[in-house]
């Protein structure tokens, strides 16, 4: 469980109620290190026995009843930041989680192989030696980014890359990002990618079928990229949130795709003029809820919130988030995940605040 406790002076608020040690892979406690800036809460990512979300018939009923209070889920979004605040070395276990639930983004026109090797390299070694030293994480501790996504052009660079670390690869697919080619055509994308090493796979939702309220279409096409992944490989899906046009198809594309069997639902492409914001990422958090709710407490469905989240503090909001909406389960890499491309940038220089008292210029952090 990742933990937090009051901080001291300005009446912030801790986001846990429990304070642990840091323990990595081995189970060991943190050593070394000044006492005061030795990271607490446990980041490690346990494993629950999730079960994969296999989904379940459509209930058009069910997707026709939802409603949206906008103006509460508004406010609700709007309070959340000054109302969860996490402070010195709680803070720095927050963001060493948020790290290691990092998908480390590279979609790009200019992608080449050597600029993939190098994100691969940042993945698997995210943060510098000397934090972590200072912070008191042991050097057995292995942390990591969630996984690294990139174009299916790029798939077997990245798998070559990232071999022996245990990193997952990502890729889009079905005509990232707009979703704007034949049905054929995504299909065989999807079982390209996973050819070629994909064990996620990021598909875009028809958005055109949301907006004329085809959701039995968007039904049938979701569990047909599924299919394709096979058993062995996540599904997220991209719901494009921006293009939906209302908190209330958000909600039901999100309900319609979790039934149709996605193992995970992500906000955006990032190539939208609106990305993830903390009311839609609301929205698609109790859609999971409901979800689980129906389910009878069986299938976990993860969350991704993509584009545009790229500081810390944006991090942190979202962790909240995502520990009240959805619980200490969800708040971990097989259930959560941030797409980002430089979040983990931000991410770093602010662990060397935490560490030494100040922030390093940009120069002084190895680029991704």
């Amino acid at each position: 469980m990742l933990s937090g406790a009051p901080a001291s002076g300005g009446g912030d608020v801790g986001v846990g109620q429990e304070i642990l040690e840091v323990k990595g892979p081995s189970g060991g406690g943190v050593g070394g290190g000044d006492k005061q800036n030795t990271v607490k809460g446990d980041i490690s990512s346990p494993t629950y026995g999730v079960k994969y979300n296999p989904g379940m018939p459509l209930d058009l009923k069910w997707v026709e009843s939802v409603a949206v209070n906008k103006s509460g889920l508004e406010q609700r979004a709007t309070q959340l930041g000054g109302r969860r605040t996490v402070k010195k070395v709680y803070q720095a276990a927050w963001l060493l989680r948020a790290i290691s639930c990092i998908d480390l983004t590279t979609l790009s026109g200019d992608d080449t192989e050597g600029n993939v090797r190098r994100l691969c390299a940042k993945a698997a070694n995210p943060v510098r030696h000397d934090i972590l030293e200072k912070l008191g994480v042991p050097s057995n501790f292995g942390l990591t980014t969630g996984a690294v996504c990139v174009y299916p052009a790029r798939v077997k660079d990245a798998v070559s890359a990232l071999e022996g670390t245990g990193i997952p690869v990502a890729s889009v697919a079905t005509g990232f990002p707009s979703g704007q080619i034949k049905l054929e055509h995504k299909l065989a994308e999807i079982e390209q990618c996973v050819e070629d090493g994909a064990r996620e796979i990021d598909i875009v939702l028809s958005r055109d079928k949301c907006l004329r309220g085809d959701w039995s279409g968007v039904y049938e096409e979701v569990k047909l990229f599924k299919q394709a992944c096979g058993p062995n490989v996540d599904m997220k899906t991209i719901l494009a949130t921006g293009e939906l046009a209302t908190y209330k198809n958000v909600s039901k594309a999100s309900l319609v795709c979790m039934m149709a069997g996605a193992d995970f639902i992500k906000t955006s492409t990032g190539k939208e003029s609106v990305n993830a914001t903390l009311p839609v990422s609301l929205t698609m958090m109790r859609a999971i809820r409901d979800y689980y709710d129906e389910s009878g407490k069986e299938y976990r469905v993860g969350y991704k919130p993509a584009g545009g989240i790229s500081t810390a503090k944006d991090s942190l909001s979202y962790l909240a988030l995502v520990k009240d909406e959805l619980g200490d389960t969800w708040l971990n890499n097989d259930m959560f995940r941030f797409g980002a491309s430089s979040l983990l940038g931000d991410c770093e220089r602010q662990l060397h605040h935490n560490a030494f008292g100040e922030y390093a210029a940009d120069y002084y952090m190895p680029s991704a």
